[in-house]
């Protein structure tokens, strides 16, 4: 295939599947897998440029949320009522969930590696995972908390434990594991989502960095990006992905965003359940 239209089709995978609790890792690994074969998925090019795109949904995230970020910038630490303190405004809580995600996650990043080649994890934790939003979203029907700035530290600690889940085991999804942690903090639907974006920014913004230094960083010993330098294409190609990814991950925020309001997040358990058995049934062939 052309790479230009790959990376294409790898912006608007990325775009359509960071957010939604369906596994951004997965989709990615699964059409590498189906469009460029496995060459492709150990190209050390094509790895990088997986990581990098995530700079696009990330920045969709600060445009989308910029107003309610610079609100909650303007009334730091006490809130818009004054009744916040500098540790439970809703800005701490992010760092606070954030941090608790990432110190875990830093201790246990050989495991996490580990998993990350592993499709039998993958398949598992789409599977478990939906199983869990499920079950969580038919019992958690009487949530305490509506608002985002209602939230408490240890409601946002809650959310930071879920998320090392998506941080071990690939397939997670770390959409689903904040919004599910948000429900059983009790949050209710539409806070847990809202917190989740909030908390995206920073968790992956420094995993996407984290993984591009180790992507472009080269020693006597490794061998990748930097041993097959860029060139014009290839930039071409990486910045058709960023402005793809912005682009569809800004329109799926929105859509995701109202979609909540009316629905629940059942149908994307079901979804979640046919991927899972197709990476699960793909893992068995290639064992």
């Amino acid at each position: 295939m052309n790479d230009y239209l790959l990376a294409l089709i790898l912006g608007v995978v990325e775009g359509l599947t960071e957010f939604l609790p369906v596994s951004s890792t997965a989709h990615i690994r699964l059409v590498l897998a189906l469009i460029g074969g496995a060459d492709i998925m150990k190209d050390d090019y094509w790895k990088m440029f997986s990581v990098t795109i995530q700079f696009g949904a990330i920045l969709a995230v600060v445009i989308y949320f910029w107003r309610q970020l610079m609100h909650y910038l303007r009334t730091f630490p006490h809130g818009a009522t004054g009744e916040r303190r500098w540790w439970n405004h809703p800005i701490s809580l992010v760092l606070v969930a954030f941090i608790v995600t990432a110190i875990p996650a830093k201790l246990l990043s050989r495991a996490i590696k580990e998993n990350l080649e592993s499709l039998w994890v993958m398949g598992a934790a789409l599977v478990v995972g939906a199983i869990i939003m499920w079950v969580v979203d038919v019992v958690m029907r009487r949530p305490r908390t509506e608002q985002t700035e209602k939230m408490t530290l240890p409601q946002a600690v809650m959310v930071g434990i879920a998320q090392i889940f998506s941080a071990i085991f690939p397939g997670t999804s770390r959409s689903m594991s904040t919004i599910a942690g948000g429900q059983l903090a009790g949050l209710s639907r539409h806070a847990s989502l809202e917190f989740s974006f909030l908390l995206s920014i920073p968790t992956m913004f420094a995993a996407c960095a984290y993984d591009l230094y180790k992507s472009l960083s080269v020693d006597a010993n490794t061998s990748g990006l930097m041993a097959d330098p860029m060139n014009t294409a290839r930039w071409i190609q990486l910045a058709i992905g960023l402005v793809t990814s912005f682009i569809v991950a800004w329109g799926v925020i929105a859509w995701f965003m109202n979609w909540v309001r009316r629905h629940g997040f059942i149908p994307f358990a079901i979804y979640r359940i046919i991927i899972g058995l197709v990476v699960l049934a793909w893992a068995w062939s290639g064992s």
